[in-house]
């Protein structure tokens, strides 16, 4: 899992039901009219994904994060560190959610179809992530400890959703297991069908997976132009990684940066980008 990569009265405006719908106490976010949102070509360049995750079927994958994102839910909760719905982090969280869920669907037309889910868990760790099919989880220490703002803690959360949508967990598992049992395009003793198999055992996995400096890169760049269509400010994704670097050194319960280092090149890479996004950023606050 991509760990950074571990809130009060629900809205009374009344909506339609082909608009977006809040379920509190589930967290629950439904995101319809996404199609609409997601139909603006992509201004950074992150290239195609990869088709190794096809040897593993999405919704395989998808089922069994949703299972195992319901074991830590309910994990959560039974230790009395899960957040309420009334929580005011867990709104702010709600609220940022339902800015950027509408620009998902470009990236991955799956997205138009999962149940995002986000949820709130007491912790000092720097710590949140995304499982496939939408599953949010942050950490309060990520929140408290860097003291994010919104425009930050939105630019952790398109970068989360970005490991879902571009399919990074899907494609480290097909790797992974594609180089541990030894297959080849001529040895077909196992078969598609057993990777599937693989697919549905491994989701006590998805917690602990670590993804390429590629895909980082990807997530990056992605969840930047995800947050700034949503009317995000982009210099936020400069501004996180350099908290996250000063925080590198001195926090032990920094479990994000044990798979995101916070270097100069990253910073860099975004800076080179912003260029790219800035009008994206200026025709949402026209909005």
């Amino acid at each position: 899992m991509c760990w950074l990569c571990d809130l009060k009265t629900p809205s009374t405006t009344s909506t339609a039901p082909s608009e977006h719908r809040w379920n509190a106490r589930r967290g629950f976010l439904l995101a319809a009219g996404t199609t609409a949102a997601g139909t603006a070509l992509a201004q950074v360049d992150v290239g195609s994904a990869s088709s190794m995750r096809n040897l593993v079927p999405a919704e395989t994958l998808e089922n069994s994060a949703r299972q195992q994102y319901a074991q830590v839910i309910a994990d959560a909760r039974s230790k009395n560190v899960l957040a309420p719905e009334g929580h005011p982090q867990l709104q702010r969280l709600h609220e940022i959610a339902k800015r950027l869920i509408p620009f998902t669907t470009q990236w991955n037309p799956r997205a138009k179809e999962w149940k995002w889910q986000v949820n709130l868990i007491g912790s000092k760790q720097l710590n949140a992530w995304c499982m496939p099919g939408g599953k949010i989880a942050f950490y309060t220490g990520i929140l408290d400890q860097l003291q994010l703002t919104d425009d930050e803690a939105a630019m952790i959360m398109g970068h989360e959703m970005a490991h879902a949508l571009r399919e990074h967990a899907r494609e480290r598992m097909a790797k992974s297991k594609v180089t541990g049992m030894g297959l080849s395009i001529a040895s077909q003793l196992l078969g598609l069908g057993q990777l599937g198999d693989v697919a549905a055992n491994m989701g006590t996995q998805l917690l602990t997976l670590k993804y390429s400096r590629d895909d980082e890169t990807e997530a990056d760049l992605v969840g930047l132009e995800i947050a700034v269509r949503a009317g995000y400010k982009p210099e936020a994704s400069v501004a996180l990684w350099k908290k996250m670097q000063a925080a590198s050194g001195s926090n032990n319960n920094a479990s994000f940066l044990s798979t995101h280092p916070s270097g100069a090149n990253r910073i860099q890479e975004l800076e080179a980008n912003l260029p790219k996004v800035k009008h994206l950023y200026e025709q949402a606050t026209q909005r």
